[in-house]
């Protein structure tokens, strides 16, 4: 039985990603991991979703076919939401949208951002029927 999925996502500072999600996102830090230099893992949680960030060097120690990779996206994550409209205000200025509020085919509304390290965030939530 697969339980939960916690992306963790590696980055260059972990401190720096975690004042930002608390900033734009309103996420609370629940764990934090310091190292000699500042902050090496964090988890972070809003509601239901939680993200865990590692520093990059920390990450590639225990994987080290990460030390090379960038850090960004080639993925979404997908977060589904109630009150779309009003997370897509409290962002506005704040974030780099890469594609705005949206009605989809699949009968959700939608918008996406790139987050402090180039991860790509999707918000989606379903809309009523008399709302499409």
């Amino acid at each position: 039985m697969l339980r939960t999925l916690t992306p963790n996502l590696m980055v260059e500072n972990v401190s720096d990603t975690v004042d930002w999600y608390r900033a734009v996102l309103g996420f609370e830090q629940m764990t934090e991991v310091p190292g000699e230099d500042g902050s090496v893992f964090a988890i972070v949680r809003r509601d239901e979703v939680q993200l865990m960030f590692q520093l990059r060097s920390s990450l590639g120690d225990e994987l080290p076919d990460l030390r090379a990779m960038p850090i960004g996206a080639s993925q979404t994550f997908y977060i589904e939401v109630d009150g779309v409209e009003d997370l897509r205000r409290t962002c506005d200025g704040k974030v780099r949208i890469l594609k705005d509020l949206h009605d989809t085919f699949y009968g959700t509304r939608e918008f996406c951002f790139s987050d402090c390290n180039g991860y790509i965030l999707s918000f989606s939530e379903t809309i009523a029927a008399d709302q499409g």
